[in-house]
């Protein structure tokens, strides 16, 4: 018999997450062909979401509960879920009620039609009009800097294979971002349609600081093209430099009475001094990056244990 294993991030979230929970179980009564577990993973919540685990770990064998010592973020808490799942599909979902779990035997079944993983794609999308905002630059930028194929939706509601997640928890650096880990292990991912309900309570936990980091952390931890755009724009810029350097003395010599301007001067040095600063804050950027990751800062810090066995 195959096993389900259910990650669930949880961030505020204690009185989404027990209706979450009761919708999987009723849901997997009628997949009687796999065995289930659901781990819940309290990314330093400061409601009582953690409390809200320990009850339902009570409650439950199979319900595991992980807790953050501070916020390391959503996808450093399915990194720590991935990691202690034992499934032979991993299905990673919200703990707001939005994305259905009544609807996993759509994704389960195409992970047995023979693909590698599987996103929800939602026909009507039931986000704010921020959050539609924000989906659509990550949706930009996974496409141009990850090679994401242009049909395929992703999502935070997937289904993967137990190989690909072998493959994602090997990543060690401090910055997972799960959907580029998704992307290098395999190109067998496909859609499949489920609905997607309105908040039940409360906003979603992403602010504009929050999704421009994790925006920054998908392209520098997994692309090296923003380097060679910086070297593009670098050598453009460097040519109409020359260009403006030649139009400048042909103009000057047709014409000796063309007085030279300041103007123009003070522009082309705002110019290039700007392009020289952004591209150095963006080799800066990798440079800390690889120096955080040698320290072998953690990607997360792990406080509490409920219902897992230590190794």
């Amino acid at each position: 018999m195959k096993k389900i294993s259910f990650v669930i991030p949880c961030y505020r979230s204690e009185h989404t997450l027990p209706h979450v929970i009761a919708e999987i179980e009723e849901k997997m009564k009628t997949l009687t062909q796999y065995e289930y577990d659901v781990f819940l993973v309290n990314d330093c919540s400061p409601d009582n979401t953690f409390g809200v685990i320990k009850k339902l770990c009570e409650e439950h064998e199979n319900i595991k509960g992980i807790s953050f010592a501070k916020n390391f973020g959503q996808h450093a808490a399915l990194m720590a879920g991935l990691r202690h799942s034992d499934g032979d599909y991993v299905v990673c979902l919200d703990d707001d009620g939005q994305t259905p779990a009544d609807e996993v035997d759509r994704l389960l079944d195409k992970l047995e039609e023979g693909y590698d993983a599987v996103y929800a794609k939602y026909e009507h999308k039931q986000h704010s009009a921020f959050r539609n905002f924000g989906s659509k630059v990550n949706e930009l930028m996974t496409r141009v800097m990850l090679g994401k194929p242009d049909d395929l939706y992703v999502s935070s509601y997937f289904a993967v294979k137990r190989f690909v997640v072998n493959d994602m928890i090997r990543y060690e650096n401090s910055y997972p971002y799960v959907i580029g880990l998704v992307l290098r292990a395999t190109g067998k991912i496909t859609n499949v349609s489920v609905n997607h309900r309105e908040r039940e309570e409360g906003s979603s936990g992403y602010t504009l600081k929050k999704l421009l980091g994790l925006w920054f952390n998908g392209f520098t931890a997994f692309s090296v093209k923003p380097l060679r755009i910086a070297t593009a724009i670098g050598g453009v810029s460097a040519a109409m430099g020359f260009l403006y350097g030649i139009y400048t003395i042909i103009k000057r010599l047709v014409n000796p009475n063309v007085p030279m301007g300041f103007s123009s001067t003070m522009a082309a040095i705002v110019f290039f001094g700007g392009m020289i600063m952004l591209m150095l804050g963006l080799i800066g950027e990798y440079i800390g990056r690889i120096y955080i990751s040698m320290n072998n800062s953690p990607q997360y810090v792990i406080r509490e244990k409920i219902n897992i066995e230590e190794e």
